[in-house]
């Protein structure tokens, strides 16, 4: 059991390749925590539908996302602000108006492969 730490190597394993394997599996824990919190982003509904609206519809201003998502622009600028803190947009500004685009690529992975699957909104070109 090499992959095991030290502080659990006195546990009984069952089958001790596959807890290396699973260890394997598991990978960096920072890794871990990264991709737990980009997913914490895509679990709020209108976090998402702001993301695949973007997706789809690239660069776009606070108004029309909320009419597009059927969100307050109160509340489509508080989600926009978390996703900007995160990393996961960026806020161009042109002249008075600001639009939002998509900047975390494992995001846009992430929307690309959820707006492929069967019964979602047509793929992004």
């Amino acid at each position: 059991m090499h992959l095991v730490p030290p502080q659990r190597a006195h546990q009984r394993a069952i089958d001790e390749h596959t807890v290396c394997d699973a260890i394997e599996g598991i990978g960096d824990p920072q890794r871990v925590r990264t991709w737990a919190e980009r997913f914490a982003l895509l679990a709020d509904p209108g976090r998402l539908s702001l993301l695949l609206a973007l997706y789809r519809a690239g660069p776009t201003a606070v108004s029309d996302l909320a009419l597009a998502t059927g969100m307050r622009d109160t509340a489509v600028s508080q989600a926009l602000r978390l996703l900007r803190t995160s990393g996961a947009v960026w806020a161009d500004r042109d002249g008075r108006v600001v639009r939002y685009r998509l900047r975390d690529p494992e995001i846009v992975e992430l929307l690309k492969a959820l707006s492929a699957t069967p019964g979602s909104a047509s793929a992004h070109a």
